[in-house]
């Protein structure tokens, strides 16, 4: 079974594009038990660069897919909100629903690129991530995982015989 585990960005300072110092240190804990990876992708965005790198992972691409999204999509999904709710905006269709759909390819294609037993780790942001989950597992019982991803916290979706299987969230202990 291959694994692809997608992280929210660690914290950074607003407007600031960078992590602050808490986001270093937070994305330092949350790596100690990461991985191994055979791939590192991060959005655009430095912060999402930024946080892989203090997990202690080398990114070899960043996608501008997983950067933002556009206002149209945020009428559509505004984020946060629940992963029930993101799944409810993707049934829908519309802007947002072709949007997630591009990130669950995307993830396809990630996951037919790793080897068998293997894993890669993803970095983007808010909203970004809850979408792409959701369009990759759409009969998922989301109501039971509870609200939008926090920094460093994410899910682990599992990929067997051609397609995703099943996902667990990942929380950051508070």
């Amino acid at each position: 079974m291959k694994t692809i585990e997608i992280r929210r960005h660690s914290i950074r300072s607003k407007p600031g594009e960078h992590l602050n110092q808490s986001g270093v240190t937070l994305a330092r804990l949350a790596g100690e038990n990461l991985g191994p990876f055979d791939r590192v992708v991060t959005s655009t965005l430095p912060r999402a660069f930024e946080t892989a790198i203090a997990m202690g992972f080398a990114v070899n691409e960043q996608n501008e897919l997983m950067s933002s999204y556009s206002a149209v999509v945020e009428r559509e999904a505004p984020w946060p909100q629940s992963f029930a709710a993101y799944s409810k905006a993707v049934k829908r269709g519309g802007v947002a629903g072709r949007y997630a759909h591009q990130l669950a390819a995307f993830y396809r294609k990630l996951a037919d690129y790793l080897a068998d037993d293997r894993a890669a780790l993803v970095i983007n942001h808010g909203g970004v991530l809850e979408l792409g989950v959701v369009a990759c597992l759409p009969e998922a019982d989301y109501e039971s995982w509870g609200e939008a991803v926090d920094y460093c916290e994410g899910a682990r979706m599992f990929w067997e015989d051609g397609k995703f299987v099943k996902a667990e969230v990942l929380r950051v202990p508070k």
